[in-house]
């Protein structure tokens, strides 16, 4: 048998999801896929319970999402990190309007195994299914020079709960900022114009949220947060640069 065939036959047991927030758009991508009769199961799904439900129900290997689900911009890059901590196994492709540098990022920091935009055609989505189902990395060249470049940069402060929403508001992360960097409250003051009772009161807020009760663990909040960032950033996409190709990871 030849390794293409015993490839091909591999496939065909692979459980697929279809989550776009457009029921047709969910049901003609799926239907493509089927057309393909590479796949053992191929799901379609327009709803966040309804992926949850089937999570539950079977083992699923591969999913793509897309970027704005249930009409709500970004949502989808929550639902990856869902379907993931509920199902580690399963592996993301996030399904982008616009492959800008912003989405792309995005995608891969919400731990997506690769990117497909809906101007490509529906043709290389069964391979980029097997690629990604295979371990490797789906994205063009210019898709991971932005990854590689947002590695270079220096990580801003985030704190977020599981799913990546962010638990602070702006004002909020600007106060912890400023600790961050060592300023008292006076200083915070000073440089974000407002009074020492006004920054007071932030920081008080900020305990409550974070459920710490001093300047030195919300430091070291901020810290570990961003440590684990950086190593699970790190970890993956060393990954992307030794299994995939210089031009192109997948093959595209």
């Amino acid at each position: 048998m030849r390794e293409s065939d015993s490839l091909a036959e591999t496939d065909r047991n692979i459980c697929v999801l279809i989550a776009d927030t457009h029921p047709m758009g969910a049901q003609l991508l799926a239907d493509a896929l089927r057309r393909s009769h590479r796949f053992g199961t191929v799901l379609a799904a327009n709803r966040a319970a309804d992926v949850a439900a089937m999570l539950s129900d079977q083992s699923l290997d591969v999913a793509l999402i897309s970027a704005d689900f249930e009409g709500e911009p970004g949502r989808g890059f929550r639902l990856a990190q869902e379907v993931q901590a509920a199902s580690p196994e399963t592996k993301v492709v996030m399904l982008l309007d616009i492959p800008d540098r912003d989405s792309v990022v995005q995608a891969f920091r919400a731990s997506c195994h690769g990117v497909f935009c809906r101007a490509r055609s529906v043709k290389e989505l069964p391979k980029c299914i097997a690629c990604v189902h295979a371990g490797q990395i789906w994205a063009n060249s210019q898709e991971l020079a932005y990854v590689l470049a947002a590695l270079r940069e220096p990580q801003p402060l985030r704190v977020v709960n599981s799913t990546g929403v962010p638990l602070l508001t702006k004002r909020e992360m600007a106060v912890v900022q400023c600790v961050a960097e060592g300023l008292t409250n006076r200083e915070t003051a000073a440089q974000l114009n407002l009074s020492e009772h006004t920054v007071k009161n932030y920081m008080f807020r900020i305990f409550d949220k974070l459920g710490v009760s001093s300047r030195v663990e919300l430091v070291l909040y901020v810290a570990s947060q961003l440590q684990s960032e950086l190593s699970l950033t790190n970890s993956k996409h060393a990954c992307e640069i030794v299994s995939g190709a210089p031009e192109s990871i997948g093959t595209q």
